[in-house]
């Protein structure tokens, strides 16, 4: 999923003209995404239209209704949009932890791979997140629903005991619908015995 990278910011202040009607200056600046890469905004007023799609770049709408050109360096835009940039939502991001056949313990790996999952749930202030269990074929429908339904349990109250909000935490199973793995039925598949971890 791609992170919005072209960031429509203003900066409202108080103006006015005793000859028409007053116009509220605003500044709009493209900030790239984490990756680099870039978007662009359509600045159209008064018939006039600006294009910006140039990092840091932005345009200025005035209090007599013109639009110019505003050169901001990097270091201007956050020191003026700081507090909006700081209040982001960081990138989503995703991870994938293996458990034990027919049960919904971790893998070796995938507890040391834990570590790092809490580590980036830490990292955000106000994570949403969706765990969604999955299941190899082993087994019929209803075991396996009850099964991954666990497992995306389990992950949810550890991340509920690491401070994480429950309503902030939705968990689902998806039994042996979604394989990662294409298998035939009654084939033990580690690669499919997962949770899938969505975090935005």
């Amino acid at each position: 999923m791609q992170r919005l990278v072209a960031l429509f910011l203003a900066a409202v202040v108080a103006a006015g003209c005793a000859c028409k009607a007053p116009v509220t200056p605003a500044l709009f600046v493209v900030v790239p995404s984490s990756d680099g890469h870039v978007g662009k905004i359509v600045v159209t007023h008064g018939g006039e239209t600006r294009v910006i799609d140039t990092a840091w770049s932005g345009q200025r709408l005035t209090g007599d209704g013109t639009v110019e050109a505003a050169k901001l360096s990097e270091a201007d835009v956050r020191q003026t949009f700081g507090s909006t940039l700081s209040a982001l939502p960081g990138r989503p991001t995703s991870f994938m932890l293996y458990f034990l056949e027919g049960k919904d313990e971790l893998t070796t790996e995938s507890r040391e791979e834990l570590d790092r999952v809490f580590a980036e749930l830490k990292r955000r202030p106000l994570p949403d997140i969706v765990v969604i269990g999955h299941t190899d074929t082993v087994g019929g429908l209803t075991y396996n629903d009850g099964l991954s339904l666990a497992r995306a349990e389990r992950m949810r109250e550890m991340m509920v005991e690491l401070g994480i909000p429950a309503e902030r935490v939705q968990a689902a199973g998806r039994g042996k619908r979604e394989l990662l793995v294409p298998t035939e039925d009654n084939i033990s598949e580690p690669r499919n015995r997962r949770v899938e971890i969505n975090v935005r």
